[in-house]
């Protein structure tokens, strides 16, 4: 698909998540167009830095989402803790406090799932590293409905588990650098 087709980005991580957000979203341009939707696991009982650490890095805007929240291009959407970032519409967010999915809330395949519902073949997937298999069933959902997927390399990874089941559960997933998945988006 070409560029132009594209209308969201969906991006699950957790054990290493930090390291390689950050080699990912500074490099996107200002122009940068779609919205960028992110899940990192983490305790519900802390208060999040995420988006205000990759606010002060980030060329586009960085904000921790809120329930109802529309949606705005060019925008990264961290999930705050202990709430699952849902997307209800290509225009709406939301946020649920529904029970945990492999442990976890946020949950990569609640988003993941919702955004593939919404936006199927306009949605990139993208899998970073992780201990769990969390985002595995929702890479898959985002594939069934003709999105695009994109696994960081296990190798790579700070912990491979979480891309590997991503590989697993969708063999033809584009399995990537960190830098060549900031290749790819800068070019959609």
């Amino acid at each position: 698909m070409n560029g132009s087709g594209y209308q969201a980005v969906v991006i699950g991580a957790s054990a290493g998540a930090l390291e390689a957000l950050s080699v990912i979203l500074p490099r996107l341009p200002k122009g940068f167009r779609l919205p960028l939707f992110v899940v990192v696991h983490m305790p519900p009982d802390k208060r999040s830095v995420l988006a205000e650490l990759f606010r002060a890095k980030c060329a586009i805007d960085v904000v921790e989402a809120e329930d109802k929240e529309p949606i705005k291009g060019g925008t990264i959407y961290f999930a705050p803790p202990g709430y699952h970032l849902l997307i209800e519409t290509a225009s709406s967010l939301a946020l649920s406090s529904d029970g945990p999915i492999m442990f976890s809330r946020p949950s990569i395949d609640v988003l993941f799932e919702t955004a593939a519902d919404v936006y199927g073949s306009g949605l990139i997937g993208i899998i970073l590293t992780g201990a769990n298999h969390d985002g595995a069933a929702g890479l898959l959902a985002i594939v069934e409905a003709g999105g695009t997927a994109l696994v960081q390399n296990p190798h790579d990874a700070f912990a491979p588990a979480m891309p590997a089941a991503a590989m697993t559960a969708c063999p033809g997933a584009n399995v990537m650098s960190l830098s060549a998945i900031s290749e790819y988006l800068k070019k959609v």
